[in-house]
């Protein structure tokens, strides 16, 4: 098999969701009576993936519990630093793994099959060192905006508050989903730094040290924007249960 085949997921499962307000770790809080995560994994599996690699943190026992007839793996974030630091963890698993590893989030739930496969293909051809899901927001307030090299490959992302009004205007945003080329993405997370306000070492920063490194950076727009919804309040899960219910019954 041709090692660009090779698929490991690893899904973002350590948050602790204080705006959910509730004991139970963030992703395991039910959309259609399954937890959050166990769809993620699910998902993981229907594309293909030959591991699947959970990053916990808070109530981890809890999640460990909830997923133990699923086969996957853990490896565990404390304390936790931003999504690169958690990405970062999985190093110990996947240092000898040499194929794309899809970075996907447990909150995160109705992500389709399609829109990944899409995001496998985009990466398996040409010299792509990572493939980012993008969508178009009539309102982009808040995200970050994708500006596109002239070839239509990557650019650069830049956060909304960092924007100049040109960059404003730009309605392409960053679904927070990646296709990354192992052996490109962890030499890439050892060179992002937690210079900004959170002091958190943030995943998208890792896609600069991969341009520069000479590869090209891929772009897949969904054309369902709902897609990418994550969870933060309850207010935000009673609507995906309920979006949930109409696009699968």
């Amino acid at each position: 098999m041709d090692k660009k085949q090779l698929l490991t997921t690893v899904i973002m499962a350590a948050g602790k969701g204080t705006r959910m307000k509730s004991d139970l770790p963030k992703v395991l809080h039910l959309v259609d009576g399954v937890p959050m995560v166990a769809h993620v994994i699910n998902l993981s599996k229907a594309v293909g993936s030959d591991r699947t690699v959970l990053i916990l943190g808070h109530e981890k026992e809890m999640v460990i519990d909830a997923v133990q007839d699923m086969n996957v793996e853990y490896v565990i974030q404390e304390p936790q630093l931003g999504t690169g630091h958690a990405v970062q963890q999985t190093y110990s698993l996947l240092n000898n793994f040499a194929g794309n590893v899809l970075v996907l989030s447990g909150d995160v739930p109705l992500l389709r099959t399609t829109t990944l496969q899409k995001m496998v293909e985009i990466q398996n051809t040409g010299n792509h060192g990572a493939t980012v899901l993008t969508a178009l927001f009539d309102d982009p307030f808040g995200y970050g905006r994708v500006v596109r090299k002239s070839d239509n490959t990557l650019d650069k992302i830049v956060e909304h508050k960092d924007c100049t009004e040109e960059q404003l205007k730009i309605k392409e945003i960053n679904a927070g989903i990646y296709i990354f080329d192992a052996e490109s993405l962890f030499p890439a997370l050892d060179k992002i730094s937690a210079d900004n306000e959170q002091k958190e070492y943030y995943l998208p920063d890792a896609l600069k040290h991969i341009a520069e490194s000479g590869k090209s950076i891929a772009l897949h727009i969904t054309d369902e924007p709902t897609e990418i919804s994550g969870v933060n309040t309850v207010e935000q899960l009673k609507e995906l249960n309920l979006i949930y219910k109409k696009w699968y019954g």
